[in-house]
């Protein structure tokens, strides 16, 4: 979804003026440019980031995380350009659907794009937290079953899933309507009569709350068993660094998802519920404020790379250390290494002459199998 999407409400019993209406026509049209012009920058900025780290990590653990993150940022940024797209022309036709929709041909397009980029961040926020979950807690099978090839055949997987959950209103013969703004098409909300229209809605909503849900959990055991691990060795600490950055973007994601897409999960819900019985103007405020919420999600979600990078992460920890005193906060060198160290480790760790030893061995080490052990040891 967009912030482009966000329609206008005008309450009352009675109709604005002509110069109201302009008016507010202007600002929409005009925030929509801007959310638009916004959400498709700082994805493309986000995409460059991420391309560039996968093109330094491609080969190692951290690769199939970025994949997976590549792909949410990029069907974030032609979320922002397609449906964004379609808003600014709805505006600029004066919402007149009967003027240049009379098949409703740009309606159900315009609804499975909205069922589409609202469910595919949701689905890879949580497949993203699964991944990282058996990377931390079975790092032996995720070295060997999780390559690039098979996170681009998870990757591709959501995203046809996504469609075929988009598809799925056509398929059964329903139809999106457009919605009381006018300004957006959706799954039917408003005169629910059969429980096709009612299972539409709680799929959506509950594909939605089952993807926080497993987000939360598997970053919950990620977190945990990365605190056990800490508390337990103080030895092995090599590549957990990058554990830590991602676990910080995971966290950040989830908290993200939960607090934009909360309100309209929960409000679609209700409504295939029926809770909310007849629609009524209260209603189509409540569904305007959790729209607008979930909106911002994919305007946030490149921020969260964006910002909460290992580089940045450590110029805020020499901030931290400045303002509460090097004594307060002791914490080990993993923690916010430069990209340097972390690189030149890398690089000595994957070279050939670089194996293990047994530790019992008494043979005589060579000088890298040495500066190896070494390198593990701190």
């Amino acid at each position: 979804m967009n912030n482009s999407l966000v329609p206008d409400l005008y309450g009352g019993p009675t109709s604005p003026t002509n110069t109201t209406r302009l008016t507010e026509h202007k600002i929409s049209v005009f925030f929509s440019i801007v959310f638009m012009t916004v959400g498709i920058t700082s994805n493309s900025l986000a995409i460059a980031i991420l391309m560039k780290a996968y093109q330094r990590f491609r080969k190692k653990s951290k690769a199939s995380f970025l994949l997976f993150a590549s792909g949410l940022v990029i069907t974030d940024l032609f979320g922002h350009l397609i449906n964004g797209a379609i808003a600014v022309y709805i505006y600029a036709s004066d919402r007149n659907w009967s003027k240049f929709d009379h098949a409703d041909v740009l309606c159900s397009i315009f609804g499975m794009c909205m069922v589409f980029f609202g469910l595919c961040p949701l689905l890879l926020g949580s497949v993203m937290a699964v991944e990282r979950c058996v990377g931390v807690t079975e790092p032996i099978f995720h070295s060997t079953t999780m390559t690039s090839r098979h996170a681009k055949i998870i990757l591709t997987f959501v995203w046809l899933f996504a469609i075929l959950v988009a598809l799925l209103p056509i398929l059964t013969l329903r139809s999106y309507h457009i919605q009381a703004t006018k300004t957006w098409c959706f799954l039917k909300t408003e005169q629910i009569d059969t429980w096709m229209d009612q299972f539409h809605l709680l799929l959506f909503s509950s594909l939605g709350f089952l993807s926080l849900a497993i987000s939360f959990l598997c970053n919950a055991m990620t977190g945990i068993t990365l605190l056990k691990s800490r508390l337990k060795s103080q030895q092995h600490r090599q590549g957990r660094s990058h554990h830590i950055e991602m676990i910080i973007q995971l966290l950040a994601i989830m908290c993200v998802s939960c607090i934009c897409w909360t309100p309209f999960l929960f409000t679609m819900a209700n409504i295939g519920l029926k809770i909310y019985g007849s629609q009524s103007q209260e209603t189509n405020q409540t569904i305007l404020f959790a729209l607008r919420m979930a909106t911002w999600n994919q305007i946030l979600d490149p921020w969260v790379y964006i910002l909460l990078r290992k580089t940045v992460l450590r110029k805020l920890f020499r901030i931290a250390r400045r303002c509460c005193g090097v004594e307060f906060i002791d914490l080990h060198a993993w923690e916010f290494s430069s990209f340097k160290n972390s690189l030149k480790v890398a690089t000595i760790s994957d070279s050939p002459s670089c194996t293990r030893t047994n530790t019992f061995s008494i043979s005589q080490k060579s000088d890298t199998e040495q500066k190896c052990e070494l390198i593990e040891t701190k």
